[in-house]
């Protein structure tokens, strides 16, 4: 199931209650035990026709009739025979009626049939017996009973060496797992139905499939992925003749461009698919989108609407049995009614729907409806009841996510719930303002931690544990492979567009292609994930508590500022080594745009030399997110926990706001160290990894002023094959990331100067200097790495925000000769480092920047360095100046290697020399450099 989450305009109550489209599955069922039954008959004349289970007129099959009569005068000899195939039928004709009645009788039938053909040692009756059986407890909810009996047809199927039947039988076990909440296991039988699907050449079950697998990434938040698989099923429905699969496709497609906030496209997308439920007499199929009708007239405030739609979905569902639809229509009634203020209306629906969820096991639902119960509650004064609620939905969550073994779909799935978080930690300071010595803002700091950075914490726990060793070589050999086929396809991408002549087809054509690829790669990836032993070996990694984070974070001269940024509230918990304060802060929207303007400010060509317009910038924000904890700050050191918009925040460059001073109000860096991390969290583990590394012996390596172009002074005889395309073609995803940033790589004279003064600080026999073509990807990727403590790249940086995999950093791009060589350091080459380094600089644009996932933070570079081993890094926020970023680095390195300081002293020390130069004074020119990371 998905769930969209909506505001609601009381301050007291939760975000809108969720409410639940649903995924057509019921048509999936449908087709595969007609492929399943054609096939029956083709080889053994079976008298179980697919006139009855899906009702085609006589007409329409005239050979399959005479088939079933000739089987049936056969059968006639045999009384035994004749028994099971007569009861068999019956069963399926029951099946078809649809009712809930009808479908227990048609089990009865169907347990006996089985039992007969058992006695009699038939194989095939017996898989189609115990597949029919999986359907019909499947359509009356009962999915652990269906699983079983799916499971024991499975190896039948097989045994009889029919391909076809084998797929849809696992796709069959694939839906029950994703309707039981465990979608990664789904995700592992629809692979293997697709693969199979497409060797016989079904094309219905290739369908199917491709739908299901849309379904699971819908669920888990990838909307557009889930939309790919949804437009590569429809077409092959529609040249099968699948009408009811049409209607299945055409739904959910709907719920996608729903879920997008294009309520047009959906309401026509699920029109289309109405109609044809209808003309094809799907009561499942048209239960479902009425459904989802209902819940798009309810998000554009058409409550009536929404409530007629729900009416006739309501009784259909309940007529057919089918109590999963059941209980996701009565919770949508109920959240119409919360909306409309009638909360006790409200859960009187939800008190319905939760046992049904709960009896067809339907848990993501079940978290939905109690976050559901949790929001009326609170809106009805009842702040404890709705506690209880929301911490048993959250428990359903933390659940749900360990199932999925992907860290990118754990990751998508976190943030489809972040909104459960933000109540929670919203709902506990509510209890703290009414009582303050009850633990509660502990409990919501907490909670706080809990909803972030998880997915990194987890990575950051695996990372020493070389996930790959016991791994089988078919499957790393996979691994390779496919990142093989996606390099090979980059380089016919950029022949393709290189054409004049290119068509946009043979460019979607890529895309897809791509697509498939990259799903291929990241299923081998989690293959590799679940079946090593020693990730297998791995707890889950825990958060950590407060008085943990006090413990074993904090000491007598830090203080933690961590943020947490809601829709009618945001708040701020300053934690010392001794105590914690929270502050209610305003809403997420005047955050961001106080944020923002500073940002925007700080780094503008036209305002950023401007002190006056900076520091009205600067006034408006710190008022809001500073000046709260002001008094407690001292001269101290500052670990901050942002969110949201303030991972973008240069925070050195920010003022108390009333602190005057010769210079005006004196940026922070004046009194403090200052440091950013992801979450307290992820410091422990960061030190926890860094004691189990054998220390590195020496103590810098750089590498400065790459060689970008044919073009450059440095090569001596320019190569007439060194063409924009020939370089891109030697540098996989160069082009495209160039692409959506529109990055031009001019040779960086300055990082050369930076690089020497910085070598000529340690001893030569202590590091070492790749400039010019050895400041190379190969360098970069050498194990010799591993034996610094410092690793310097003074390059240009590449950040995709939109597809962070496409991030890196750019070495030299061609040789000594001039021809192409790979240059690009991508972010999966950087996961794939061995580091022990004590710090990682990436003297370079935007480096620390990256996506903003919610619930995640900052998905870039920065957590592949410190995958790789980096225990702290330095990172920019912004297009760096190259003079300027020169300057700050010489100072920053005598900071650290002539004056002991450590790297997060030395950087403060740098900005601050730099804040006292006239030329260098504007926060533009050093408040870019971060550092993330360990602070000691």
């Amino acid at each position: 199931m998905t769930f969209n989450l909506r505001c609601g305009k009381r301050k007291s109550a939760p975000d809108k209650p969720p409410s639940t489209m649903i995924p057509v599955n019921k048509v999936f069922f449908e087709q595969v035990f007609m492929n399943l039954t054609l096939w029956v008959w083709g080889r053994y004349g079976l008298a179980v026709s697919a006139l009855i289970l899906l009702g085609v007129p006589a007409v329409a099959a005239p050979s399959a009739i005479k088939i079933s009569q000739g089987v049936s005068q056969q059968s006639g000899e045999n009384p035994a025979a004749a028994a099971a195939e007569r009861t068999l039928k019956e069963g399926a004709q029951l099946y078809q009626q649809g009712t809930a009645e009808s479908l227990r009788k048609a089990s009865t039938k169907l347990e006996e049939a089985l039992k007969l053909y058992r006695e009699a040692g038939d194989t095939l009756k017996q898989a189609v017996s115990l597949l029919l059986l999986g359907k019909v407890y499947h359509d009356l909810g009962e999915n652990q009973k269906a699983l079983e009996y799916f499971s024991q047809s499975l190896p039948l199927s097989r045994a009889l060496g029919d391909r076809s039947a084998e797929a849809n039988t696992l796709n069959s076990i694939g839906v029950v797992y994703s309707e039981l909440g465990e979608k990664q296991k789904a995700l592992e039988y629809y692979s293997q139905s697709l693969l199979l699907s497409r060797a016989v050449g079904d094309r219905r079950g290739e369908a199917i499939t491709l739908t299901s697998i849309g379904n699971v990434y819908s669920d888990l938040g990838e909307k557009q992925k889930a939309l790919e698989y949804y437009n590569q099923s429809l077409p092959l429905r529609r040249a099968v003749g699948d009408r009811g699969g049409e209607a299945t496709t055409l739904n959910n497609i709907g719920r996608v461009y729903s879920a997008l906030g294009e309520k047009q496209k959906a309401l026509e997308y699920f029109s289309q698919s109405l109609l044809l439920s209808r003309s094809v007499a799907e009561r499942r199929g048209e239960a479902n989108t009425l459904n989802n009708i209902g819940l798009l007239y309810s998000e554009l405030g058409e409550k009536q609407k929404a409530l007629e739609y729900y009416s006739q979905s309501l009784p259909l569902s309940q007529a057919l049995g089918d109590r999963s639809t059941e209980a996701v229509t009565l919770n949508n009634i109920g959240a119409v009614y919360s909306e409309l203020g009638e909360q006790q209306k409200a859960l009187e629906y939800y008190s319905q729907s939760l046992p049904l969820k709960r009896a067809v096991g339907d848990r993501d639902g079940e978290a939905v409806t109690l976050y559901n119960i949790a929001g009326a509650k609170r809106a009805q004064g009842n702040l404890t009841e709705a506690l209880t609620n929301i911490e048993s939905s959250l428990k359903i969550i933390e659940s749900l996510r360990t199932k999925v073994a992907s860290p990118e779909l754990r990751t998508s799935y976190f943030a489809t719930v972040q909104d459960y978080y933000q109540f929670y930690i919203d709902l506990l300071m509510q209890l703290h303002k009414t009582q303050p010595k009850s633990g509660y803002d502990t409990k919501a700091f907490e909670a706080s931690e809990r909803s972030r950075a998880r997915s990194l914490l987890e990575l950051l726990q695996e990372a020493n544990a070389d996930i790959r060793q016991g791994v089988s070589p078919e499957l790393l050999q996979k691994e390779r492979s496919l990142q093989q086929q996606l390099d090979a396809l980059e380089k016919r991408r950029i022949e393709v567009l290189n054409r004049p002549n290119h068509t946009p087809a043979q460019q979607a054509e890529l895309e897809q292609q791509r697509q498939t690829l990259i799903a291929q790669y990241q299923d081998i990836e989690t293959q590799i994930r679940t079946t090593s032993p020693r990730y297998a070996a791995l707890t889950q990694p825990q958060p950590l508590t407060l008085t943990q984070i006090q413990q074993q974070i904090l000491d007598e001269n830090t203080i933690l500022l961590q943020y947490s940024l809601g829709k009618d509230r945001s708040y701020l918990w300053a934690v010392t080594k001794t105590s914690i304060t929270s502050y209610e802060l305003p809403p997420r929207a005047d955050i961001e745009k106080a944020a923002r303007n500073f940002r925007d400010t700080v780094t503008s060509q036209l305002y950023r030399n401007i002190p006056n317009k900076v520091a009205e910038a600067n006034n408006a924000l710190s008022q809001i997110i500073l000046q709260p904890a002001a008094a407690q700050l001292g001269q101290k050191r500052l670990l901050i926990v942002g969110d949201g918009v303030l991972n973008y925040l240069p925070f050195a460059a920010l003022s108390l706001p009333g602190k005057s001073g010769e210079n005006g109000n004196p940026p922070l860096i004046v009194d403090h160290e200052i440091v950013l991390l992801p979450s307290a969290s992820t410091l422990g583990i960061l030190r926890q990894n860094y004691t189990d590394r054998q220390p590195p012996t020496r103590t810098l390596a750089i590498l400065a002023d790459p060689v970008f172009s044919g073009n450059d002074e440095r090569i001596k005889n320019y190569s007439s094959a060194t063409t924009q395309q020939a370089v891109e073609s030697a540098n996989p995803g160069l082009s495209r990331s160039r692409g959506d940033n529109n990055a031009q790589f001019n040779r960086l004279k300055f990082t050369r100067q930076e690089a020497q003064i910085i070598q000529a600080l340690v001893p030569a026999n202590s590091r070492t200097e790749s400039l010019d073509f050895e400041a190379s990807r190969a360098t970069a990727t050498s194990s010799n790495l591993s034996q610094y403590k410092i690793i310097h790249f003074a390059t240009h940086g590449l950040v995709n925000s939109t597809h962070p995999e496409l991030s890196g950093v750019i070495l030299s791009l061609v040789d000594e000769k001039g021809n192409p060589s790979n240059g690009f350091l991508r972010l999966t080459d950087i996961f794939n480092l061995k580091l022990a380094a004590d710090l990682v600089v990436l003297s370079a644009c935007q480096t620390g920047m990256g996506q903003i996932v919610q619930g995640e933070g900052m998905v870039g570079l920065t957590r592949g360095f410190m995958y790789a081993g980096a225990q702290r890094v330095v990172v920019s926020l912004w297009s760096v100046d190259d003079e300027g970023t020169a300057t700050l680095m010489s100072s920053f390195y005598q900071g650290m290697l002539q004056k002991g300081l450590t790297p997060a002293a030395a950087l403060r020390a740098a900005q601050l020399e730099m804040w006292k130069q006239e030329k260098w004074k504007s926060p533009y020119y050093w408040a870019a450099f971060t550092l993330q990371g360990e602070w000691k």
